[in-house]
C-alpha cells in the first residue's frame, strides 16, 4: 500500500510539473509575442515575466554558435534588425526548457529626415534600366538590366551617348556595380557571380562567385576597403577587394521602428553608406558600423514625375562632389541635388 502511495505521489509530482514548466513556456511566449512589434534598443534588458524569473535557475540565450548568460540587448551578441535565438531555461526542478524566438533590435534615435534642394537636371536616355551608377569627373559609369540587354557602359554627364559599352550574356541579368582602383566591379542577379574590368576600356578581366551567404546579386559599392554588397534582403556584405568570393563581415540595416530590406543601389560617400530601398522612394543614410539609419531622404515628388509603371522606380546614387546625383530606371532625367 505504502508503495502505491509514492508511486501516485510521483505521478501528482510529475503532472504538476509538466504544468508548471507549460505555464513557463506559454508565459515566455506570450512575451516574446508581445514584444515583436515593439523591439528593443542596445543596452535594453529583458524583462522576462516574473513566472519565468521566479521558476528559473538559470537562463541563457544561444545564438548559433555563441551564448549569453546575460538577459541585456549587448552588440556583442545582437545585431540591427531580427535575431533568431533560442531561451535555454534550467528550472529549479532540475529541468531544461528550450524555446526558440525572434528579438528585434532597432536603433535608438529616430531617422533624421534629410532635406535636399535640386540645383540641376542632365538628360538621361529613357531606355537605360538603372542597376548601378556612378560618376568618376564628369564620367558616368552605369550598369543596365534585363535579359537580353544587360550591358556595362559610360557616357559624360550632360550627354546620353555611351563612350564605350560592354554587353553581357543573354543569361545574364546586370546588376549593381561599383569602380574602385583601376577596376569596375559589376554584379548579377540571379547568376551567383559578379564580373570584374578595367576602368578605361571596360574589357572583362576576371570574374568571381558570391559568398554563400549572399542570396542574389543587388547593390554593390567600395569604401576604399571592401567592397559592399547587398542581395535584396535587410544585409549588407562586406567583400574582399581583392578577392570578392571571400565576405569579411554583414550588417543588418534598421531604423527607429523597422528593419529595412531590398536594399538595391548603393553608395559610400564620406563615411556613410547611402541605399535606395526597391519600390520605395527613399534613400537611406547608413552608418557602415552597425547598420544604423541615421537619415532618409524623401523623393516622392521626383519619383511621381518619373514613375509611370511598377519597374521605373528611383535606383541610382552618385556624388558630385558634396551634391548627390541620383535617377531611376528609365528615368528620362538625373538629378543634381543639394544637400541641405
Amino acid at each position: 500500500m505504502k508503495n502505491k502511495i509514492i508511486v501516485g505521489f510521483a505521478a501528482l509530482l510529475l503532472v504538476m510539473s509538466c504544468k508548471n514548466n507549460d505555464k513557463i513556456l506559454t508565459s515566455l511566449a506570450d512575451y516574446n509575442s508581445s514584444m515583436e512589434t515593439a523591439g528593443y534598443h542596445f543596452g535594453d534588458k529583458l524583462d522576462l515575466p516574473k513566472d519565468v524569473l521566479d521558476n528559473a535557475e538559470s537562463i541563457t540565450i544561444s545564438f548559433g554558435e555563441k551564448e549569453s548568460k546575460s538577459l541585456i540587448v549587448d552588440p556583442k551578441y545582437f545585431m540591427l534588425g531580427d535575431n533568431a535565438i533560442t531561451f535555454n531555461i534550467k528550472t529549479k526542478g532540475g529541468e531544461n526548457l528550450y524555446q526558440d524566438a525572434t528579438i528585434n533590435v532597432y536603433s535608438k534615435a529616430p531617422e533624421k529626415n534629410m532635406n535636399y534642394e535640386i540645383v540641376a537636371e542632365y538628360p538621361h536616355d529613357p531606355k537605360n534600366f538603372v542597376q548601378g551608377f556612378q560618376i568618376d569627373g564628369n564620367t558616368v559609369y552605369e550598369s543596365e538590366g534585363q535579359y537580353g540587354s544587360s550591358r556595362l557602359i559610360t557616357y559624360k554627364l550632360g550627354d546620353t551617348k555611351p563612350i564605350k559599352e560592354t554587353k553581357q550574356a543573354d543569361d545574364v541579368f546586370s546588376e549593381g556595380s561599383t569602380l574602385a582602383g583601376d577596376k569596375v566591379y559589376q554584379l548579377t542577379w540571379e547568376n551567383k557571380k559578379g564580373f570584374v574590368y578595367d576602368k578605361n576600356t571596360l574589357s572583362l578581366v576576371s570574374e568571381f562567385a558570391y559568398p554563400d551567404m549572399m542570396v542574389k546579386g543587388w547593390g554593390l559599392t567600395y569604401d576604399g576597403k571592401s567592397l559592399i554588397a547587398s542581395d535584396g534582403t535587410k544585409n549588407l556584405y562586406f567583400l574582399d577587394v581583392k578577392d570578392p568570393s571571400k565576405m569579411t563581415r554583414y550588417i543588418s540595416v534598421a531604423g527607429n521602428t523597422s528593419v529595412y530590406d531590398q536594399l538595391n543601389e548603393l553608395e559610400y560617400y564620406k563615411g556613410f553608406i547611402y541605399a535606395n530601398v526597391w519600390q520605395k522612394p527613399i534613400i537611406l543614410k547608413i552608418n557602415p558600423a552597425n547598420g544604423e539609419v541615421v537619415g532618409k531622404f524623401d523623393f516622392s515628388d521626383l519619383a511621381k514625375q518619373n514613375t509611370k509603371g511598377s519597374d521605373d522606380v528611383l535606383n541610382g546614387i552618385a556624388f558630385k562632389g558634396d551634391n548627390m546625383l541620383i535617377t531611376g530606371k528609365n528615368w528620362p532625367k538625373i538629378y543634381e541635388v543639394a544637400i541641405k
